[in-house]
């Protein structure tokens, strides 16, 4: 299939695990790929600039064009010479999937500031940094060719949001941030026709083999691998073809042979008081009504499958 031919991507957290297989996926497709890697430890340590130009390779053997980018998504300037890569290699940019990340699982009362911070820093920034860099290139180009554009962003986030996973605080934390900057880029970019998803892909990677849901993820023996980081591999294509230009400011769930589209939060129960409200009025409808409830169970966090 050819569906992105012409099309220029960059794939962050490309030499492994999800941004690997979808690094590839894009290059099936017909796009040339900016693989984009640190090549960190699956603690975030360290530095291997090989990890990337491997995945390159691949794509070079399957008959495809990519170019390797080894740098800190964090990191503003290093964000910014990874977009400019494609730009400066393949004449543009069309197409932007955040991928790049790490694990430092850990209860709440034992993590350390670094635990954190570091994580936040990869996840969230991470992908401000190359939303925002993206953003600007294809707002400015929309400017000067006075229409629409064509921009994907394809965020990563995870269920570890919405189920506020008790071993992962700072991952939780940062998979809740994601959603909420890919939903204001949707919104921000819309009028120049670009678009931005969030997938929340349940797969088997270093990141959770590393974790604390290793063995959710765990292969099977024998039998059909629902966890395989391939299977997300076509949704991200997806995502990033023509074809998805009335998806933005979606969340999908991906696994195995299934995708979920997520529903905006709703309201489980609405107060009104005739007068401004004092600790006497909230107790009086928020006690009757609490009255039966479990505390956490029957709470606004989602219990984990």
């Amino acid at each position: 299939m050819s569906v992105l031919d012409g099309k220029v991507a960059v794939v962050t957290g490309a030499a492994r695990g999800l941004g690997r297989v979808e690094a590839l996926e894009l290059a099936r497709l017909g796009a040339r790929v900016v693989v984009s890697d640190l090549g960190t430890k699956g603690d975030g340590t360290g530095s291997d600039s090989a990890a990337a130009q491997a995945v390159v390779e691949e794509i070079s053997q399957l008959g495809g064009e990519a170019v390797a980018h080894c740098g800190d998504v964090a990191d503003w300037n290093d964000s910014k010479a990874m977009i400019q890569a494609a730009i400066d290699t393949f004449g543009g940019l069309d197409i932007l999937v955040n991928n790049a990340g790490f694990c430092r699982d850990k209860m709440i009362f034992g993590m350390t500031e670094e635990d954190f911070d570091a994580v936040i820093r990869v996840h969230v920034k991470g992908h401000f940094c190359g939303i925002r860099h993206a953003t600007e290139y294809w707002r400015n180009k929309g400017k000067a060719e006075g229409g629409s554009v064509y921009g994907r962003i394809i965020s990563t986030s995870s269920e570890a949001f919405i189920f506020a996973s008790v071993g992962q605080p700072n991952y939780a934390a940062a998979k809740a941030g994601i959603v909420a900057l890919t939903g204001s880029a949707a919104q921000a970019m819309a009028k120049y026709g670009i678009t931005a998803n969030t997938v929340m892909p349940r797969a088997r990677t270093r990141m959770t083999d590393s974790g604390m849901t290793g063995a959710i993820f765990a292969k099977p023996e024998e039998g059909f691998d629902t966890f395989a980081p391939e299977h997300v591999a076509p949704l991200v294509g997806y995502l990033a073809s023509p074809a998805s230009a009335n998806s933005s400011g979606n969340v999908f769930v991906v696994w195995g042979k299934s995708i979920s589209v997520l529903s905006r939060p709703g309201h489980a129960g609405d107060f009104n008081s005739e007068e401004p409200w004092d600790y006497k009025s909230v107790d009086g409808v928020l006690t009757p009504y609490l009255k039966d409830k479990r505390p956490v169970a029957d709470s606004f966090i989602v219990p984990p499958m």
